[in-house]
């Protein structure tokens, strides 16, 4: 059986959509936080995100325009992680950026939660 036949779950792609969210998010948290960046071990983070996010991508395999849109929002989080501890001005923009972004993922994962909980319980 290749990929593409493969059906996944409501639940379990919620789930791990939620998942990917709350490990970006966590990957921008220690931008800003100092008590996020040493209470979670780097590597290890970077392992879970980069493994679900494999997983996700793979699951969205079967439409290539929400792949794309979660690839790229992907991207752009790493984008701005990686612009984040630069100094100056350009550091106050990215965080502003960084604030923003992470306001949408705290929304994406409320809302995947929530429905998750609606799929368990069915």
């Amino acid at each position: 059986m290749n990929a593409q036949s493969v059906v996944h779950s409501h639940i379990d792609v919620t789930d791990t959509l939620a998942r990917l969210y709350l490990f970006l998010a966590q990957s921008m948290d220690r931008c800003v936080n100092e008590t996020a960046r040493i209470s979670y071990p780097e590597a290890e983070l970077q392992s879970h995100l980069a493994a679900t996010r494999a997983t996700v991508l793979n699951m969205l395999s079967v439409n290539q325009v929400v792949k794309a849109k979660v690839e790229e929002e992907c991207d752009r989080v790493a984008s701005l992680i990686m612009a984040c501890p630069a100094d100056g001005t350009a550091k106050a923009a990215v965080l502003d950026e960084l604030k923003a972004e992470r306001a949408v993922l705290r929304h994406k994962t409320m809302a995947l939660s929530d429905l998750l909980a609606v799929f368990r319980a069915a």
